[in-house]
């Protein structure tokens, strides 16, 4: 630039200096019609090199510092030029509906799909990803979390319908024959527990006492008293044991009356416990004390840090990064490219976005030109100017010379021939 600046510079001033010696030499030779044709050419060339030298100084500085008025343009009026030239960029150039309208014409969510499909197949797209998820990760401290969780999980469980719960288990219980089950499962337990010898001994000795503590008048107590004397504690266990163990099994079979009264009754009492206030109120009250004595935050700080270092291991496999988090993007894209609405709300949201902060912003454009433009002095401005319009500015009194040649050339003409 600076280059520019000087070879523009030194062609200004041969053209004033060529119009000069011009019109000096031709003095002494007026004679001459061709001479004093040049002589006038050279002389109005003069006139009009230096007017233009005087008119673009001017702009700039005080001609040969002479404080001459209407001179030095650019420094005295130079808050009027900035703050002119502030309100161009905002108000002509710049406007925010010229710049809104040409960002409507930019899909936004097409070169956004464009740009990620692109980058989903190379390898540091692969690796970066991998690299924000374990920073993001890892700076998630589990012993902060873990008290959210705990505060958030106690009270869902304080919240939580106790009748409803018993309601729905019942009804799970029920509908998979959970009962029947359950019944099964003792008949079985009593019967295995029925077949021991030494159950047998223990049915023989309660029995035995029973018909002994037994009280009775009459007849019937002589009856008793004469069984008793006649039978003994093995004897009735081996009586009453093979009496117990075939009505155990019979009640194992699906359809026996009496399993199915057994069973009826059960049910009746379980479906019944939704009514039962007191035992309601009961398992609430133990599940609150229970909830407001339970403090599981070493618990869950502990779960989270294993969760937290089984992710952070896997953020460094690029099968995992592959296989879940980039087929997860791939995947979203493919969706939100099928549904048209869908790309339209999120390029709606993505221009509304931009409208505001253009909208919030704008003017700001004029602040940072008034900022970068205060930093610099007159002497550091003037210059920059002239780097990078003084070629233009230095051709002006170029042309203004060789025009003043030719129109001097012109008048001379006139003058002879008149």
């Amino acid at each position: 630039m600076a280059k520019q600046k000087n070879k523009s510079r030194y062609f200004a001033k041969i053209s004033l200096g060529i119009m000069g010696a011009g019109f000096l030499l031709t003095i002494p030779f007026q004679d001459s019609i061709i001479v004093r044709l040049l002589q006038g050419g050279f002389e109005a060339g003069l006139v009009g090199g230096l007017a233009d030298w005087f008119a673009v100084t001017a702009l700039f500085r005080h001609p040969f510092g002479i404080p001459i008025p209407h001179t030095a343009l650019l420094p005295k009026k130079r808050t009027t030029m900035v703050n002119g030239l502030i309100s161009m960029l905002e108000n002509n150039w710049l406007t925010k509906s010229s710049i809104q309208e040409k960002l409507k014409q930019i899909k936004f969510t097409d070169k956004l799909m464009q740009i990620a499909e692109k980058e989903l197949n190379s390898d540091a797209f692969s690796k970066r990803i991998g690299s924000i998820l374990h920073q993001v990760i890892s700076h998630v401290n589990p012993e902060k979390v873990a008290p959210i969780i705990e505060k958030e999980l106690k009270k869902y469980m304080l919240s939580f319908d106790v009748r409803g719960f018993l309601q729905s288990l019942v009804n799970q219980a029920v509908n998979k024959d959970l009962d029947g089950k359950a019944l099964d499962y003792v008949l079985m337990e009593t019967e295995k527990w029925m077949a021991k010898e030494d159950t047998k001994r223990k049915i023989g000795v309660m029995a035995k006492q029973m018909l002994d503590n037994t009280e009775a008048d009459g007849f019937l107590k002589m009856a008793l008293h004469s069984f008793s004397n006649l039978i003994n504690e093995e004897k009735l266990g081996n009586m009453l044991q093979p009496f117990f163990l075939k009505r155990i099994v019979l009640l194992q079979e699906q359809d026996n009356p009496y399993r199915q009264l057994i069973l009826a009754r059960i049910r009746k009492e379980l479906e019944g416990l939704k009514e039962r206030e007191e035992l309601m109120a009961d398992i609430s009250n133990w599940k609150n004390e229970f909830v407001s004595s339970w403090s599981p935050t070493d618990q869950i700080t502990k779960s989270l840090e294993q969760f937290q270092n089984k992710l952070l291991q896997l953020t460094e496999e690029k099968e995992f990064i592959e296989k879940h988090v980039l087929a997860f993007i791939r995947e979203f894209i493919e969706k939100i490219k099928a549904d048209p609405e869908k790309i339209e709300r999120i390029e709606n949201w993505i221009q509304t976005q931009i409208y505001y902060f253009i909208e919030k912003n704008h003017s700001k454009i004029g602040i940072l030109v008034k900022e970068n433009l205060d930093k610099l002095d007159n002497e550091t401005l003037i210059n920059l100017m002239e780097n990078n319009v003084g070629k233009d500015l230095q051709w002006i009194r170029v042309n203004g010379a060789i025009c003043g040649f030719l129109i001097g050339i012109i008048l001379t003409t006139f003058k002879l021939l008149v």
